[in-house]
């Protein structure tokens, strides 16, 4: 259990300007490339601007997300997550715990992830977090909607992955092998104003690392998320106006044998009288891709710090570990 102490403002999340990695200029994208090196080595979060996300289709699905949590409790549970044999869906207020032997989270959320019918093989075979999606048919635009956000991710994803390769001064193909058809998972949260009544040092979300490589983060004004520095002082994450919030989880350490780092963040949503909203978009390679040390990260023993993995079995243990039950 992380106990709760007061964050201090942010001093030095970076606000990296995504603009040049799209030039034809490969200086250009070194340049950027760079931005996201420091960034990684010392927070492990930053955002970005300029990413080619219209800001219209940010505020489509904040918007939606208010929509769908607004409406009565019968309706959103037509879609409990526990329906589901690959964890899509409604997620009740406080069915999650992200810090371990601390209370449960108080957000609701809805989850989808790349939908695979019955007939899938990866569903016949029995892959983890694989199967459909379930939807709800209210707001009926609700499944058009989402899915056109998620092809924005995709794409986000991919480039991102492209930056952090060049970053660590691999061919800017290098990941490229494991985004044919990546994996991604999208999110709704809902964190309601913080209860005066809630359990010692229960938070809207504990602290916590991300599970798997990218998290692409959409977040409202209302503000609440807070990072864990390398001086185990908590900052806050502030809202930036049209900027995503871009953090690594734990496979990116694996990746780099340490160098960069998935950073403990959580959520606490403090401000009077007004429900927080967030989006993220959790990103990684297929299900089977080999999640190892890079060539230029080795050590020279030869021996990294981390074993090897697949993106799949990492993500099915943290499912394991966070909901109780496999995915």
């Amino acid at each position: 259990m992380k106990l709760y102490t007061p964050p201090k403002p942010a001093e030095f999340i970076p606000v990296i300007d995504l603009g040049p990695s799209f030039s034809l200029d490969i200086e250009d994208r070194k340049a950027v490339a760079w931005e996201i090196h420091k960034a990684c080595r010392d927070t492990g979060f930053f955002y970005i601007k300029n990413h080619g996300v219209p800001p219209e289709v940010m505020a489509r699905h904040l918007t939606l997300a208010r929509e769908f949590f607004s409406l009565p409790p019968a309706v959103k549970a037509e879609v409990e997550v526990a329906k589901s044999k690959c964890t899509r869906g409604f997620e009740a207020m406080a069915a999650q715990t992200l810090d371990e032997g601390s209370p449960p989270d108080l957000k609701e959320g809805f989850l989808m992830g790349v939908d695979r019918p019955e007939d899938h093989p990866d569903v016949v075979n029995g892959v983890p977090n694989t199967g459909p999606n379930q939807w709800p048919t209210t707001p009926a635009h609700f499944k058009r909607q989402f899915n056109e956000y998620m092809g924005h991710m995709v794409r986000l994803g991919s480039h991102l992955m492209r930056c952090i390769a060049l970053s660590l001064e691999l061919p800017e193909s290098y990941f490229d092998e494991g985004l044919v058809d990546p994996l991604y998972i999208g999110r709704m949260l809902h964190y309601p104003p913080h209860p005066a009544n809630a359990a010692f040092n229960q938070l809207g979300a504990g602290a916590h690392t991300d599970w798997g490589m990218l998290t692409l983060l959409l977040q409202d004004d209302v503000g609440g998320l807070e990072i864990e520095n390398a001086a185990g002082d908590w900052l806050k994450a502030p809202y930036v106006q049209d900027a995503f919030i871009i953090n690594l989880g734990e496979m990116m350490p694996v990746l780099t044998n340490g160098l960069y780092h998935s950073t403990p963040h959580r959520v606490l949503n403090n401000s009077s009288g007004r429900d927080r909203y967030s989006c993220p978009t959790f990103f990684d390679p297929d299900y089977h891709y080999q999640v190892k040390c890079v060539p230029t990260c080795m050590p020279q023993s030869g021996e990294p710090l981390f074993a090897e993995t697949t993106v799949g079995q990492h993500i099915a243990n943290m499912y394991a570990k966070t909901y109780g039950r496999a995915a």
